[in-house]
């Protein structure tokens, strides 16, 4: 990352001054490692995170050697030679070789199953150790231990964190953030042992991890143990060739090791009797690198720094120096019901450190203070509530951010100041979020700071900013969904005609786009009030069965939590043989589909099926299609809860309610995940110690993990907590929107904030859909039995051919 970024201060400088080699030891492009946490944990994929792209390379004319790690350097010479026989000459060479993963010497380090967490290749091992399910053990709970049990939680493992100082983060955060951290990770089902000191890894007999043995004598069994205790820097071509060195390669302001020619950046270096391990600072040296090769004068003076962990839904900002002292104050904000903690450290009218958890958003500000050593006498009194309540009232978000100086960092990530980011905007026209990060790296990584950018282009551009397009939902209106959903509630509109009066739709009767989204938002908004509008559905929910390419259809009983019986497998049996249907076929949803049905047999075919017991499946649905279950603990000897008890509950619960777009959900009895959950639009994956709720997965023509919502402990929570995110969904999503794209739009951390945190407002959620069940859960099948809609199931008239004569 350091040397990429050293290349694009060069290239924006002077793009011919060098021909430029680059030797990497890895078989890939440059691409973001801080990024490699939301990759392990599912969120983005390797292609996601890539920074500079082979056709990068090629555009700018340099040579790029991958799996090419240097073997030898030859100063005299000036020539790089790499294990693949590769030798190139330099006139000037930079040396940024990064760090090592620490590796605890403990008995047992070199089983097969201890990992690191450094490189792209340590997440694809993680990911494959994942797939196996299990416990993992990651020893360190420092930023990057962290973000890897966050990760392999979420890829359906068991953590456990073992971390030797009494609180997590220590060297970031205070006691009490400490504290609070581990609260949110233990909510979230990871254990956390803190004063936990590892004895031995335990070897299995084969050569593999079995667990690991703490000096007290507790052993915890594991398949994998995960060390992330910390880095060094790596010196060892350096050393080879006579270079100074320290802990790392040391280097003057000019960053110019002992070899003039040749400089060192990036973790390998160290300046001043410091080594730095985050982004900020070595983006700072690659600048300077970069001037300097152009006969510049540049000096890195070193850095103060800022750290952001990268864990979804964690917020969380250290800065500085929070130890205490007597020519110390602290100034100490708590608001227990929200869960935010911050904590400001003042030295002679200066803040030296601030600590900001689950509010971060004026740590930027607080960093500047503290950068620039500015007195903060003046707002002493008000300084904890942050920027915008300086001076009097409340400021405008967008007031206090175009009240920061040019050089205040905006993001942490990719060190972009707001001058940087002004200045784009201004120059080059930028008119998106996207083009601010394509142009800036502003909010292109972790995306903390996304808030901020959005503020700073409001600020620049003025009205020209718009900051999302609406897209109309058809031809007949220039509203959006979001505001036809806002405008159907506060003008309590509950029919179709007078939503399109109202809100002066261009057509008399609308069209095949909006009067279906308009009839799922009444029937969602008003379930006791409005009738469902038979003809603004699409036609397998209008007839109640999928329509086939032949023009027959196919029918799929409903078969609780996948399980059936002797009586019902013979009631098909005897329904297929009478109908002569030609195709059965078992579907993915762990139930029964009788293909090829002609359109005036259905009632018949549901008559008999009723009598057997069984209710719609709705495949048609664009509502509750299936639940899925494993076997769970009555039979699986993994099986940690009763998954299919618990899938049979929830389907029998949920079925018969619509939705913006069809809703499969799953339950796995364990994290070995046979019911496959972690792909469903939700998910339940037993453990232990509860139930892990997933959600917003996909499995078609997108795939997608799904992200967990949260774990609770008992089964009538599980039932609770899924049933009010439905219900959100159910109000808040846009018709023939999958909730994978509906998080994706309203925020993961949105959604758990109100079904995880809030329990009133889960109550509510919950509260309305139950109400709503009582007009929904009527078997359609047996309406239509009886009568109902009977003109749709008979033909307009009956023609036959008289022979010719």
């Amino acid at each position: 990352m350091a040397p990429g970024r050293m290349l694009e201060y060069l290239f924006e400088k002077d793009r011919h001054a060098y021909n430029i080699t680059i030797f990497n030891a890895e078989p890939r492009v440059n691409y973001n490692r801080l990024m490699l946490s939301p990759v392990l944990s599912g969120e983005r994929t390797y292609e996601d995170i890539i920074t500079h792209g082979d056709d990068w390379y090629a555009e700018h004319g340099v040579t790029l050697h991958k799996s090419a790690k240097v073997s030898e350097i030859d100063r005299a010479a000036k020539t790089v030679t790499s294990e693949t026989g590769v030798t190139a000459s330099y006139d000037r060479l930079v040396i940024a070789t990064g760090s090592n993963p620490f590796i605890i010497p403990l008995p047992g380090n070199d089983l097969d199953g201890v990992l690191t967490y450094r490189d792209l290749d340590d997440v694809g091992k993680m990911l494959d150790a994942a797939k196996r399910g299990g416990r993992a053990i990651v020893i360190g709970g420092g930023l990057l231990g962290l973000e890897a049990a966050a990760g392999l939680k979420m890829q359906g493992m068991e953590v456990t964190v073992l971390h030797l100082m009494p609180t997590l983060m220590e060297r970031q955060l205070d006691p009490a953030a400490g504290y609070l951290l581990q609260e949110e990770f233990e909510r979230r089902g990871i254990e956390v042992r803190t004063k936990a000191n590892s004895h031995e890894i335990v070897d299995d007999g084969t050569g593999k991890v079995k667990g690991i043995r703490l000096d007290d004598g507790t052993q915890i069994e594991a398949s994998v143990v995960v060390m992330a205790v910390g880095i060094r820097p790596s010196t060892e071509l350096a050393k080879a060739i006579s270079l100074d060195v320290g802990r790392g390669i040391l280097v003057g302001d000019d960053m110019r090791t002992s070899d003039a020619d040749i400089f060192a950046l990036g973790e390998c270096v160290e300046h001043r009797g410091i080594c730095y391990g985050l982004v900020a600072p070595l983006y700072e040296m690659a600048e300077v690198i970069a001037d300097n090769l152009l006969n510049g004068t540049s000096e890195y003076t070193g850095s103060v720094t800022a750290t952001k962990l990268k864990v979804t839904g964690v917020d969380l900002y250290s800065a500085g120096d929070f130890s205490e002292g007597e020519e110390r104050e602290e100034i100490v904000l708590r608001d227990a019901a929200a869960g935010v903690y911050k904590r400001l450290v003042l030295k002679d009218n200066r803040i030296v450190g601030a600590v900001l958890y689950g509010e971060t958003s004026d740590g930027p500000w607080f960093f500047d203070l503290l950068k620039k050593r500015s007195d903060v006498a003046e707002m002493r009194d008000t300084l904890i509530f942050g920027q915008a309540y300086q001076g009097g009232a409340p400021l405008d978000p967008t007031a206090a951010v175009a009240a920061l100086p040019d050089d205040a960092e905006i993001c942490g990530c990719n060190g972009v100041c707001k001058g940087k980011i002004v200045n784009a905007i201004s120059e080059k026209g930028l008119k998106s979020l996207d083009d601010v990060r394509a142009h800036t790296k502003a909010s292109a990584s972790c995306g903390t700071c996304t808030g901020l950018v959005e503020q700073l282009m409001q600020v620049t551009l003025g009205d020209a900013y718009n900051p999302a397009t609406v897209t109309p939902m058809c031809g007949c209106t220039h509203l959006g969904h979001s505001d036809v959903r806002r405008l159907i509630k506060s003008r309590e509109l509950k029919t179709i005609p007078s939503v399109m009066q109202e809100l002066e739709w261009t057509s008399s009767g609308g069209c095949a786009k909006c009067r279906p989204a308009l009839n799922y938002y009444l029937v969602s908004d008003w379930p006791d009030e409005y009738a469902d509008d038979y003809q603004s559905r699409y036609i397998n929910e209008r007839v109640h069965a999928n329509i086939q390419k032949d023009g027959t259809y196919s029918v799929v009983p409903r078969m609780w939590g996948g399980m059936t019986s002797s009586t019902e497998l013979r009631a098909i049996a005897d329904v297929v043989d009478k109908f002569n249907i030609p195709a059965v076929k078992c579907t993915g949803g762990q139930r029964i589909d009788m293909l090829g049905i002609s359109k005036e047999d259905l009632p018949a075919v549901w008559a008999d099926l009723g009598k057997a017991g069984f209710v719609s499946g709705q495949a048609y649905a664009k509502g509750l299609r299936t639940v899925k279950t494993c076997v769970g603990s009555d039979w699986c000897r993994f099986g940690t809860q009763d998954s299919t008890g618990l899938g049979i509950r929830i389907e029998k619960f949920m079925w018969g309610s619509w939705t913006p777009a069809k809703l499969k959900l799953a339950v796995s009895g364990c994290p070995r995940n046979c019911a496959e959950a972690t792909c469903k639009d939700i998910g339940v994956i037993c453990v232990d110690s509860g139930y892990e709720i997933h959600f917003a997965g996909a499995a078609g023509l997108d795939i997608k993990g799904t992200e967990v919502l949260g774990l609770v402990k008992t089964e009538d929570e599980a039932l609770e907590h899924i049933v009010a995110l439905t219900q959100m969904y159910r109000e808040q999503g846009h018709y023939l929107e999958r909730i994978y794209k509906w998080a994706r739009r309203v925020g993961s951390d949105e959604i758990r904030t109100r079904i995880m945190e809030d329990a009133d407002q889960r109550k509510l959620y919950f509260d309305r859909f139950v109400f709503s069940q009582k007009f929904a859960q009527v078997d359609p099948w047996s309406e239509r039995v009886s009568g109902k809609d009977k003109h749709e199931f008979r033909p307009m008239a009956v023609l036959q051919a008289e022979a010719a004569e």
